[in-house]
């Protein structure tokens, strides 16, 4: 089983994250930020991985430390659990729709994170979070988890289901890369015979 633990404490937050990526979509997230821990148990439920996240941030400033630090706890885990990367498909996409809105993911996991969001909002906040925000989770994330990441939402309305789309199409893309190829499930899916660094 591909599993890791990760703990990221700072003096802006302090982070827990286990992360099973050979799981049944099991999840347990309490950051403090409600529409935040919606968005995490998403991308659990759809990636199919079990996903545990304990997250205490300085909140009475705002979201912001606490949203991007989780991203980045979250690709920390996710790295780490992936290893050498032997075997997995590497690459991953899926278009979703969400009601009227439909996004698009992409995303190479390469050990060279670089991130394209072409997501806009109508509103400055859903709930109580800045929608600026999501930029930040998601940016995190592939940083801390060496991912190539292409996000567009190609139209929508509803603020909330762009985000949403944008979050399960993440794990629907996330759940075919880091899936093992069964004709190379001993082989790096890389001509350079590895995955890593700048390569």
């Amino acid at each position: 089983m591909r599993k890791a633990r990760v703990e990221r404490n700072t003096n802006e937050t302090q982070i827990m994250v286990e992360l099973n990526l050979d799981g049944t979509g099991v999840y347990d997230v309490e950051t403090g930020v409600g529409f935040l821990d919606h968005m995490l148990e998403q991308l659990s439920r759809h990636s199919l991985m079990d996903l545990k996240v304990r997250a205490k941030g300085d909140l009475h400033i705002d979201f912001h430390h606490t949203t991007e630090d989780a991203g980045i706890a979250i690709g920390e885990a996710f790295a780490k659990a992936l290893g050498d990367k032997k075997g997995i498909n590497r690459y991953g996409s899926c278009l979703l729709p969400m009601d009227e809105a439909l996004t698009r993911v992409a995303l190479d996991i390469s050990s060279r994170p670089y991130l394209i969001w072409n997501v806009d909002f109508n509103r400055d906040k859903i709930g109580d979070m800045d929608t600026e925000l999501f930029r930040e989770w998601f940016q995190g994330f592939a940083q801390a988890g060496g991912i190539t990441l292409h996000v567009e939402n190609l139209y929508g309305e509803n603020n909330h289901h762009i985000v949403e789309s944008a979050y399960k199409a993440l794990a629907r893309s996330l759940r075919v890369a880091i899936e093992i190829d069964p004709r190379k499930s001993d082989a790096i899916p890389s001509t350079k015979g590895t995955l890593g660094g700048s390569l």
